[in-house]
């Protein structure tokens, strides 16, 4: 079996032997996949009226240590949402009153995002069905090809600078 990545491999061989192409067979398929991996997500977030940075800001504030409140630099840090997307999304996720922004006591600047008791409930409903989204996108994956792909991505991801301090 094949797949399209192996039919433009096959091509630019056949135009270009004097290229070594190969990771074409790597990056073609990781930017195929985010697209199909991306579309199926999006289904799932839609269901609940979320988009993937709602959910994502949603995710990063539920996880977080009660009482589940991050100012927007950490929640920038540790969400997947970019800096120009966090302010609107809380713009609309506090409009929806899935979360509450609040001044910091310590800083007048300062300002706290608090995921309130709407966002808690639907981000605990969506989380749900996200995971099983994500188990039938890998299901033709063993457990151990899984863990396999996940090491595998962790290296290259970390070869790339993108490292987290655990501790």
């Amino acid at each position: 079996m094949a797949d399209h990545v192996d039919l433009v491999l096959k091509q630019w061989h056949a135009q270009r032997p004097d290229l070594d192409v190969s990771p074409m067979a790597v990056i073609g398929r990781l930017s195929r996949l985010y697209r199909l991996i991306d579309a199926e997500l999006r289904r799932t977030f839609a269901a609940h009226g979320l988009d993937r940075a709602s959910f994502d800001v949603l995710a990063t504030l539920r996880r977080s240590d009660p009482p589940h409140r991050l100012t927007p630099a950490e929640l920038m840090r540790a969400s997947m949402v970019t800096s120009g997307a966090v302010t609107q999304r809380l713009d609309r996720l506090e409009a929806r009153g899935l979360v509450a922004r609040t001044p910091s006591d310590s800083d007048g600047r300062g300002v706290y995002v608090t995921l309130t008791a709407d966002g808690h409930t639907l981000i605990d409903r969506v989380l749900p069905d996200h995971i099983a989204t994500e188990h039938r996108v890998l299901a033709a994956l063993s457990g151990e090809r899984r863990d396999e792909l996940a090491r595998t991505l962790r290296d290259l991801l970390e070869s790339l600078g993108d490292v987290t301090d655990l501790s």
